[in-house]
């Protein structure tokens, strides 16, 4: 690729910042998932700004000391969540903003996508410590988006299973979870690899005081239902399609979105889309719902063997 594109290119982060750093501006960090606050820090303290793929660690205390070292550089930290420019996502968060929806009663978020043996081989996806998990991988984004529109978690019950990768990968391959948010709001997650040869789809559907909507499609990029008090969207720009893998397919290819919004933050005094607290309070809720299950697990040591999944593991 490097000399594709005629770019430098380096085996080691460390090389690359002592050798380039007066000329980096700033760091993408599209790494394994376990060592992106390893790399992140590294580019702050060699004075870059950076930008980190999703998620933006496999642990909250991570994500912390990733906060702490871009504050103490003062440069910007930047989180790759691009489904938050998906056009019936954005006209939802503007009704909810603006009050169209009145409170917030329930929501429902389905995350049904395939990822079969094949994904796994032979990389690092599937690990404990580099992956972490379906909701860190595949379905962090939408973790985010229901934090973005509903707000913060505050109590979590949930199972975890693996049914069909028990020889592929070290965690669950799928889950249930409810949820309870600080708001009041209650919810519910239904995540899973196991969706039959391709994804299926990924959904999140809010039910409010005054109107219920339902944001749908393979990657919460269509809007599939709406009944609201006078508020009605309308009008919506076509959504981007979802990127290609060769044998399969992710979320929308936002990311054109996500580096403008970074160099406006840079050049010109713009609002960052996704700030390193937002990056991390997704990966609070995630680890609440692994806890929660790993609990539900302990209590109930009947469970069938095809229930005894990360925790086992790790």
């Amino acid at each position: 690729m490097a000399e594709k594109y005629q770019a430098r290119h380096y085996q080691d982060i460390a090389a690359m910042l002592d050798g380039e750093r007066e000329n980096i501006d700033v760091v993408s960090v599209c790494t394994p998932n376990g060592v992106h606050a390893q790399h992140a820090i590294l580019a702050l303290r060699a004075g870059c700004h950076v930008l980190c793929e999703k998620p933006m660690a496999l642990s909250s205390g991570d994500c912390g000391q990733m906060i702490q070292q871009a504050e103490r550089a003062n440069r910007r930290l930047f989180i790759v969540k691009q489904n938050r420019f998906n056009p019936p996502v954005v006209a939802v968060k503007r009704l909810i903003d603006d009050g169209a929806l009145g409170e917030l009663h329930s929501l429902q978020l389905n995350c049904f996508w395939n990822r079969n043996a094949d994904y796994y081989r032979d990389s690092w996806k599937g690990t404990a410590d580099l992956d972490g998990g379906c909701l860190y991988t595949q379905f962090s984004h939408f973790i985010d988006l229901l934090y973005w529109l509903a707000g913060d978690v505050s109590a979590v019950r949930a199972f975890t299973a693996n049914f069909a990768h028990r020889d592929t990968i070290d965690f669950e391959d799928c889950g249930v979870a409810a949820l309870e948010f600080r708001s009041g709001a209650i919810g519910a997650i239904h995540f899973t690899v196991n969706a039959y040869s391709k994804n299926m789809e990924g959904s999140l559907a809010i039910f409010a005081e005054k109107g219920s909507v339902k944001i749908g499609g393979q990657y919460l990029n269509e809007l599939e239902y709406q009944d609201i008090e006078g508020s009605p969207i309308q009008s919506l720009p076509p959504g981007r399609p979802p990127n290609q893998y060769g044998t399969y397919v992710g979320s929308m290819s936002n990311h054109d979105k996500v580096y403008q919004n970074m160099v406006d933050v840079l050049l010109g005094g713009g609002v960052i889309a996704t700030n390193g607290y937002e990056g991390m309070k997704t990966v609070e809720i995630i680890e609440k719902i692994y806890a929660a299950a790993e609990q539900q697990w302990r209590q109930d040591h009947r469970l069938p063997a095809a229930r005894i999944v990360r925790w086992e593991a790790a």
